[in-house]
């Protein structure tokens, strides 16, 4: 039987989890991994059914980042050259981030171990950020002789923790621990690693008691504002998404379940 690099699951209805399945190299990514994460990925941007994702690894780490032992295509070199194959290749990687961050559902990365570099990156692309006590972080892509500034950590890590600690991380790659990554607003909270998943599925919950085009577009929005010129272009951006939710189907059924303490059923209409 053939193990899947990336295995997708349904923990609870309305949560699709996704798990790096390479644990014996601590979820490093190869070519097998970043295909089967884009289909994924695809896959869950078009379920209507989907209202969150989950994002974590398996075994004891949760990405390392780019496996440097091989990325396992080596017919793309031969296809293509190698400079171009370089350039293709990493492309194809950088792409993951900028799917998780589009995904109209939001992302919650579960970060139950080691986490850097490409690892890292997807972890900052993701919206809610959860840590086992054992988790750690790196830039990583520096020690290894490469530029720190990879696949959208140079745009998202400032962004989230601020640019004096993200220059300092960057031009470092030190490694920091899940506290200090408490600290600096990385991860929004740290929890023991066997409660780390029910956390996750607990904050899905939560997000879920939410009409689901009131989500996606909060999570658009959200992300927008950090890209906008000025506090008037962003609040004429607001003004739209209102408008557009409250002339929801769904808007009216949360206001009765906010009143009535009650579990809504949204249509996503």
């Amino acid at each position: 039987m053939t193990v899947k690099a990336v295995v997708v699951s349904e923990p609870i209805p309305g949560v699709r989890q996704l798990t790096l399945n390479r644990p014996e190299r601590l979820n490093a990514l190869d070519a097998e991994m970043v295909t089967e994460l884009h289909t994924a990925l695809d896959a869950v941007a078009r379920d209507r059914d989907c209202r969150v994702v989950t994002l974590t690894g398996a075994g004891r780490g949760f990405c390392a980042g780019l496996n440097l032992e091989g990325y396992g295509d080596p017919e793309r070199e031969e296809l293509m050259g190698k400079t171009l194959a370089i350039l293709d290749r990493q492309r194809e990687i950088a792409r993951l981030t900028e799917k998780l961050h589009a995904l109209p559902q939001p992302v919650i990365a579960a970060v139950n171990g080691p986490a850097a570099g490409g690892g890292l990156a997807m972890v900052c692309a993701s919206d809610i950020r959860i840590a086992a006590e054992s988790a750690v972080f790196a830039v990583s892509f520096i020690r290894a002789g490469y530029s720190a500034c990879d696949i959208g950590v140079s745009w998202l890590l400032p962004r989230i923790v601020g640019a004096g600690a993200a220059h300092e991380l960057m031009l470092t790659g030190r490694r920091f621990d899940a506290r200090e990554a408490l600290g600096m607003g990385l991860v929004s909270n740290v929890v023991p690693g066997e409660d780390l998943i029910e956390t996750a599925h607990s904050k899905a919950r939560e997000i879920m008691l939410n009409p689901p085009a009131s989500v996606e577009l909060t999570k658009q929005g959200m992300w927008m504002a950090l890209e906008l010129p000025s506090l008037k272009s962003a609040v004429e951006f607001e003004n739209r998404q209102q408008v557009i939710t409250a002339l929801t189907e769904d808007q009216p059924k949360a206001l009765h379940a906010f009143f009535d303490k009650a579990v809504p059923e949204y249509r996503h209409r």
